[in-house]
């Protein structure tokens, strides 16, 4: 046993790195320790890539279904802010209030691992960039093109509802429309430009899952409250809010789609995958290398002649 520990320690060129103190640990208390300080970010990692694979490779049809759940299901989104800015009496601070609203879709979305688009542009992403082959280009590419626009489908039959269906009573809807109606006062380049902050806190919010453990509700409702509170551009729920204007009659089709759903879908791409799932991957992209090639090991061809081969020859 001491003979395999000390040839452990001489191939490990970090054992000269470990703390006295953790060294003093008995094996149980190591193993606290370890437990406690949460996973390394190669893990994390890992763990993002693992749920991007297992995406990628669902059946298209269990893809859309979920989808459009997620889009149907974020409305409620927008229908609580509006709920809650229609029930509070007017005052400064109401609308610090009514966003608390905002976060209730994306909690049951999230927490339901129902396919929403913002997170696919992290998810697939991470194994994608870990590996860039022309099959993981178009697997990717196929689950944004059909998540993308089942979530648009959902929201498109949540505005139905609301305008149409009369779920909600008049003087409700007429709250719900005037929440909405924020998403008219920016110009397709701001709008571009809050979306890449939406996407970059979404795709933190991924990031982050994996080691919230008991507190992913607590995370989700303070990442979707920031966006609601810098009315930062979320495609997802902003085509929701496009659509019940459209419905209603406050916006035109060039303004819903041009003005609304395509600047914000463009700033979600830039803020969650290059910037944030990029930036996640330099994190560990030495990490993986490495591991690379420890797998592959020295070519044959390479290797140094057997000792005294030269002399028989």
């Amino acid at each position: 046993m001491a003979t395999l520990q000390s040839d452990r320690v001489e191939r490990d060129p970090r054992a000269g790195d470990t703390d006295p103190a953790i060294r003093n640990l008995t094996h149980g208390e190591e193993r606290e320790a370890i437990r406690r300080a949460g996973p390394r970010a190669p893990v994390v990692y890992a763990s993002i890539s693992a749920r991007g694979l297992e995406e990628i490779n669902r059946p298209a049809i269990s893809l859309f279904g979920s989808g459009v759940s997620a889009g149907l299901m974020l409305m409620i989104s927008v229908i609580a802010e509006g709920l809650l800015h229609h029930a509070l009496p007017a005052f400064a601070g109401r609308h610090l209030i009514a966003d608390m609203g905002y976060t209730v879709g994306f909690i049951i979305v999230i927490t339901g691992r129902m396919q929403l688009f913002t997170e696919d542009t992290t998810t697939p992403v991470l194994p994608l960039l870990a590996n860039p082959t022309k099959h993981a280009f178009w697997r990717t590419g196929r689950l944004w093109a059909i998540v993308l626009s089942a979530n648009l489908v959902g929201t498109f039959l949540g505005a139905m509802l609301l305008s149409v269906g009369g779920i909600v009573r008049p003087e409700q809807l007429a709250g719900i429309v005037e929440v909405s109606a924020k998403v008219m006062a920016n110009t397709p380049f701001e709008t571009l430009r809050y979306g890449v902050v939406a996407g970059f806190l979404i795709a933190a919010l991924v990031w982050c899952m994996p080691t919230s453990r008991g507190s992913k509700v607590l995370l989700i409702f303070i990442i979707t409250y920031v966006i609601a509170l810098g009315d930062f551009t979320h495609v997802v729920a902003g085509s929701g809010e496009a659509f019940l204007l459209l419905l209603e009659g406050r916006i035109d089709p060039v303004g819903a789609v041009g003005g609304v759903i395509l600047p914000a879908l463009a700033g979600n791409i830039l803020g969650g995958t290059v910037l944030f799932a990029a930036l996640a991957y330099v994190q560990v992209m030495e990490e993986i290398s490495q591991d690379r090639r420890r797998d592959k090991g020295p070519r044959v061809d390479h290797l140094p002649p057997p000792e005294g081969a030269a002399k028989r020859e």
